[in-house]
């Protein structure tokens, strides 16, 4: 946690791997789940201030082969506030039903341009624009923008323009033949089992632009400085992100405008992730320097209302 002081509470408890009492310390690395989404989103904007991409334009002036019907009609800013009318890509709808039949799009290897075409081409369900519809699949397709615009992959272009210039050393995307150094072990809670299990078999590259990536906490700071500090994106792209549209969404992030903090009204960035045990939060305060950054690799705590019952006492 951060506020105009400064660092005020940088601190770890629990396992990162409970078969062998591995403990997790302020260094651990953890998926940080839809944190991703707003790393796409940067990356997006900033190739917006560089004339290389209109975010009112539709996908098909940045991906001529796509194969969706959708290709001329969603936009950029569509995809960027999840109101891109595609069908949703995960159609799970329980932890029982995850158990039993598994996860589809998650538990087979495939590239990013077969998930693209396997599961984010398809007839759009919604008029784009008119409905909200939290969607992984609008985030894999501004994946794919990102590599056909740059002609390189996705982790390239994030780690050339994000990673290695804020010194982002101990973050990166998962894969799941890779051992990444530090990394936790993620667990959820099975209410039939009443008990910490481990997660179920996946490919987390599959996540990809929405949700593939790995951090610590450290490493998040730095990138909330930079981003809420100017030094990835100016004011007036920021002014676009944070605009709350439909669920008060923005690009990215959740908007709340007039959020009630100690009886005194505040502008709210909020970005959360979850993926089974892969807990994450961004939760910033606009124009206060006040940051919460909360990281977990168990699913049983909420932490939408772990950081709304820390910041009355930050701010």
């Amino acid at each position: 946690m951060e506020n105009k002081s400064g660092v005020i509470y940088h601190k770890s408890f629990g396992l990162a791997n409970y078969q062998f009492k591995i403990p997790n310390t302020i260094d651990t690395k953890y998926k940080i789940a839809s944190i991703t989404k707003l790393f796409t989103s940067v990356l997006i904007m900033q190739l917006f201030e560089q004339g290389k991409l209109d975010v009112n334009k539709p996908i098909i002036d940045y991906l001529p082969d796509y194969k969706g019907e959708g290709g001329s009609k969603i936009t950029i800013h569509q995809l960027l506030n999840h109101t891109s009318g595609l069908a949703n890509i995960d159609t799970v709808t329980s932890v029982e039903s995850a158990v039993k039949n598994g996860i589809a799009v998650y538990q087979h290897p495939c590239t990013t341009e077969e998930l693209l075409n396997r599961y984010c081409s398809g007839k759009p369900v919604n008029v784009p624009g008119k409905v909200f519809d939290y969607n992984n699949a609008d985030y894999i397709v501004l994946g794919k923008i990102i590599e056909k615009i740059c002609n390189k992959t996705y982790e390239q272009v994030l780690t050339e323009n994000i990673l290695q210039p804020l010194g982002m050393q101990q973050s990166g995307l998962v894969y799941q033949r890779d051992i990444i150094t530090g990394l936790a072990d993620t667990y959820f809670f099975r209410d039939d089992l009443d008990k910490l299990v481990p997660d179920l078999p996946v490919y987390m590259e599959n996540w990809y632009a929405a949700g593939a990536m790995y951090s610590t906490a450290g490493d998040l700071l730095r990138f909330s400085h930079a981003l809420f500090g100017h030094q990835l994106l100016k004011q007036s792209s920021l002014n676009r992100m944070f605009v709350p549209g439909l669920d008060e969404y923005g690009y990215g992030v959740w908007v709340y405008k007039d959020y009630d903090i100690n009886k005194k009204n505040y502008t709210i960035v909020k970005r959360p992730g979850r993926i089974m045990g892969a807990q994450s939060m961004l939760f910033h305060i606009l124009g206060e320097n006040t940051t919460i950054l909360i990281l977990s690799n168990t699913g049983t705590t909420s932490l939408d209302d772990l950081a709304a019952k820390i910041a009355p006492e930050i701010i």
